[in-house]
């Protein structure tokens, strides 16, 4: 599943190529046919984007609201003179000028009201890539940890905790804070978790500048061609890049966790190692 820099990228780039024009949409697989009738031939105003969510905010007070999922993926093209036939089951097809954009097997894909999707997005959690001014987003994901008795490893997965973050950013964030992910929130202190959210939003910004996540310090300003880019993500059985022991891997609410067992060690006696 697409991780919260994706869709804040794909957002981007809907914005560079159909913001503000007039779109043709269609439904090539039919499943979508109504609702593409609704928005078609109508002027896209915005795409924004809050954690793993898309919102497409038309003229007339519509919003397309899409949820790429598992299986959900986007492909954007151009062409000469004619359109390509579309291949595979396309739910929404985009086209202005000589461009489209095909969207496949998305878990949502929904057209509501403008109003709709801002209470919508206000039910989700603190998105580290939509900072406020007043830092508002931050204090509430700060709230919401430090007073859960839920393990930080699963508080972190939770999308009405904080937005965006997935598998790969939930345990190099902890491997990178050095937080035990089977600790509860309520044991570490404001600083610790106002750490750990500077840091989403330091490595996920990278994300929507690259496409690509790096979590290695050392990698974030020039990334070679073929690299190992995590520290525990996919590393189990490998050494601990600090401390040399085995990356342990187990399951957490049936997702695959890993970390270190000697680098993440609980709050009463963490240390912060460099990375």
């Amino acid at each position: 599943m697409p991780e919260g820099h994706t869709v804040h990228r794909t957002a981007n780039h809907f914005n560079e190529v159909f913001g503000g024009k007039v779109l043709e949409v269609i439904s090539p697989q039919g499943r979508f046919s109504a609702g593409a009738a609704q928005i078609d031939g109508l002027k896209l105003i915005e795409a924004w984007a809050v954690g793993k969510q898309m919102f497409l905010n038309f003229e007339n007070d519509l919003t397309l609201r899409i949820h790429l999922g598992i299986y959900g993926k986007w492909n954007f093209a151009k062409f000469k003179e004619v359109v390509p036939e579309p291949v595979g089951q396309v739910r929404v097809r985009f086209i202005v000028g000589n461009q489209f954009a095909d969207l496949r097997g998305p878990t949502a894909c929904d057209l509501i009201t403008t109003q709709e999707a801002l209470v919508l997005a206000k039910q989700l959690g603190p998105d580290p890539l939509n900072p406020d001014s007043d830092s508002s987003q931050e204090s509430r994901f700060v709230q919401k940890i430090t007073t859960s008795k839920r393990a930080i490893g699963l508080l972190l997965m939770d999308q009405s905790v904080v937005a965006g973050i997935g598998n790969v950013y939930r345990a190099e964030l902890l491997f990178r804070a050095r937080l035990d992910p089977y600790a509860l929130g309520s044991m570490f202190p404001e600083s610790v978790i106002r750490g750990i959210w500077h840091d989403a939003e330091t490595l996920m910004k990278v994300g929507v500048a690259t496409g690509i996540m790096i979590t290695r310090d050392e990698l974030l300003d020039a990334l070679p061609a073929k690299v190992d880019r995590y520290f525990v993500y996919k590393r189990e059985g490998l050494p601990c890049r600090v401390c040399g022991t085995e990356v342990s891997i187990a399951l957490m609410a049936s997702r695959k966790l890993y970390w270190c067992t000697k680098c993440q060690t609980p709050p009463a006696t963490a240390a912060k190692i460099e990375t």
